[in-house]
């Protein structure tokens, strides 16, 4: 056993190396899958898309808000890692009753590097962990920034939902140069017709996550800010926060604003 803090500051003790590992957390999982966990991981959500072959090979053990603790607990895991934002605090609450549950909380970039080198820590993977963190750090080195203009970031339609400050994909906006239109608004404000046309964004970014955005919807905003350049964008490179942080910047860079 050995014990060790979370990002929460939460102490627990658990089983060194752990052998079975449940993530509740998308891009946590594909993190745990390229420090080489392939084994070790046995369960992980619906959502855990990468990667890809997981979804067959893996328990599934529901959502990243509503988990079938029934299926965790089948599972006898020895290690659960969640997030505070991503998950919900009564499920996590129920696993940590039973189980040693790490959470990561992430707003910023240098968050997500430290919860990448603690998994290294956790899962005995840490060399590896560091090659990650290294290759992020380098690769954000190539970032061509943005001249300062304004993005509203949509995540949600019914109602319109942005994300605000205090949030990781704020954080990444304003690292690739980008100002976040509703840095005023904390979290993920709902937002009117008439609040987005007050705001008057250089740019509408509609995320492909969670909610499936159409042209339909460029559409609609096309009315609602006639000023605005609407933009379908790739969600997981802007909210994702474990390995997948070594592609975005390339994808930041191919983004075409004019």
């Amino acid at each position: 056993m050995r014990s060790f803090f979370d990002q929460l500051g939460n102490s627990l003790s658990c089983q060194f190396p752990p052998q079975r590992i449940v993530s509740l957390v998308p891009s946590q999982t594909e993190l745990l899958a390229d420090l080489g966990l392939q084994k070790e991981v046995v369960g992980i959500t619906k959502f855990c898309v990468h990667p890809k072959e997981w979804l067959k090979s893996k328990t599934l053990i529901g959502g990243t808000k509503n988990f079938k603790l029934e299926t965790i607990d089948a599972l006898s895991p020895d290690l659960i890692i969640g997030n505070k934002e991503e998950n919900y605090r009564d499920g996590v609450e129920q696993l940590k009753a039973k189980y040693p549950v790490w959470v990561s909380n992430i707003v910023t970039l240098q968050d997500a590097l430290s919860m990448i080198i603690s998994m290294g820590e956790l899962t005995d993977r840490n060399t590896t962990a560091q090659k990650i963190s290294n290759g992020i750090l380098q690769a954000f080195d190539q970032i061509k920034r943005y001249s300062n203009q304004s993005v509203l970031y949509l995540i949600w339609k019914r109602p319109w939902m942005a994300a605000g400050s205090g949030t990781f994909i704020h954080s990444l906006l304003n690292t690739i140069g980008l100002r976040n239109a509703a840095e005023k608004i904390s979290r993920y404000p709902e937002l009117t017709q008439d609040e987005i046309q007050t705001l008057k964004p250089d740019y509408i970014f509609l995320s492909s996550e969670p909610y499936p955005f159409q042209e339909k919807h460029i559409a609609e905003l096309h009315e609602i800010s006639p000023s605005s350049k609407v933009k379908r964008v790739d969600g997981e490179m802007f909210s994702w926060y474990g390995s997948r942080l070594m592609k975005a910047p390339d994808y930041f860079n191919r983004l075409m604003l004019d």
